[in-house]
């Protein structure tokens, strides 16, 4: 005797998913990290075993890059709610932590009732050890030296560190903060760089779309720039003066619109090392020639009709020279005879004669 559930063919189950992912982590993620986590959790509760299910699985299903599916578990690994197991760089064993039993460790066992924003947590040496050998975080620090012009300290590492942490930011809104703060506010200190986080935190901004939507409504001239550079792949390089006017000229001058301009930006495509100056040369020329919407450029692309070049055919009869005036003339040889012309050539030989010797006879 035996109890069995009868499966139905199609997937109308349910997946429980915790609140404090939903609250928490979600929002500090991209859409591209959340749904990775999202399936991998779901394949995770099913416990299918007569289905085997790997990252290729999850790269097919949601028709992602294997790198993205790779990044994203990085990604969650960091954020320490997800662990890896195994020693094959691609189809290692995930094992999703509880987050219930996180929260209180983490939170009401170490630091009483405080919310993490309001008691931060001081990083470790061992910690900034650690942290270095994650690529991304690797990246940030980097990054941040460059945006900073010099090397941070290391207590300066920590507590940037302690941000991500505390504040539950993405790596790649902490270089955002500093970019903006260093670059567009010329404030390079870290308390005013945390003021920057800080800010963004309470307003919910943890994750980079929420970032860019922010400058959208607050500062259109440096959301117009973060556009552009990351369309030419130069997201990172610093803001200068001279790439910001001429990305303002586009804008405020032309009064282009941010399709036609992100339509000229791909011409940072056919070159090796585009740069602002180049695309600047792309869209002004279209403006000299008239463009004033994305529809104007099929126009100016269009190739120009050319006359169609008559055929002329043979039909195999002689041609007829062209006759002039000269072809009527009737030569005045044809009105004597041969002897006439004999006794005229005659005379001329005598008369050239008698007028070489003078008119004599003799």
């Amino acid at each position: 005797m035996s109890f069995i559930i009868e499966t139905t063919d199609m997937d109308l189950g349910d997946t429980p998913i915790e609140n404090i992912f939903l609250n928490d982590y979600m929002p500090m993620a991209n859409g591209t990290y959340v749904k990775v986590y999202l399936l991998g959790y779901k394949y995770a509760h099913d416990r299918d075993n007569r289905i085997e299910v790997t990252n290729k699985t999850i790269s097919k299903h949601l028709d992602i890059p294997m790198e993205d599916v790779l990044r994203a578990w990085d990604f969650w690994e960091n954020k320490g709610i997800i662990r890896k197991e195994g020693a094959d760089e691609v189809d290692y064993k995930v094992v999703f932590l509880n987050l219930k039993q996180l929260f209180i460790k983490n939170n009401l066992m170490s630091q009483g009732n405080a919310p993490k924003a309001d008691k931060p947590r001081a990083s470790s040496q061992k910690d900034l050890i650690e942290a270095n050998q994650i690529p991304i975080i690797n990246k940030m620090f980097n990054n941040i030296d460059f945006m900073m012009r010099r090397q941070t300290a290391p207590m300066e590492k920590k507590q940037i560190l302690s941000w991500v942490q505390d504040y539950n930011m993405n790596p790649d809104v902490i270089e955002k903060a500093f970019s903006y703060g260093a670059e567009m506010k010329n404030k390079r200190s870290i308390k005013y760089i945390e003021g920057i986080i800080r800010n963004w935190y309470d307003q919910g901004l943890t994750n980079m779309d929420a970032v860019m939507e922010y400058f959208n409504k607050v500062d259109q001239k440096y959301f117009r720039y973060q556009k552009v550079m990351k369309s030419i792949g130069l997201e990172h390089k610093g803001v200068t003066d001279g790439d910001l006017n001429l990305i303002n000229k586009w804008f405020d001058q032309y009064g282009y619109s941010m399709e036609l301009v992100l339509k000229g930006c791909e011409a940072a495509n056919k070159v090796q090392y585009p740069t602002v100056n180049y695309i600047d040369g792309v869209i002004s020329d279209w403006y000299r020639k008239g463009v004033r919407k994305v529809e104007d450029i099929q126009v100016l692309d269009k190739p120009e009709d050319k006359p169609e070049r008559k055929s002329y055919k043979t039909s195999g009869k002689k041609a007829t020279p062209h006759k002039t005036r000269f072809h009527n003339f009737e030569q005045r040889s044809a009105k004597y005879s041969p002897e006439d012309l004999e006794k005229m050539a005659k005379r001329k030989r005598e008369a050239h004669r008698m007028k070489g010797n003078g008119g004599s006879d003799e």
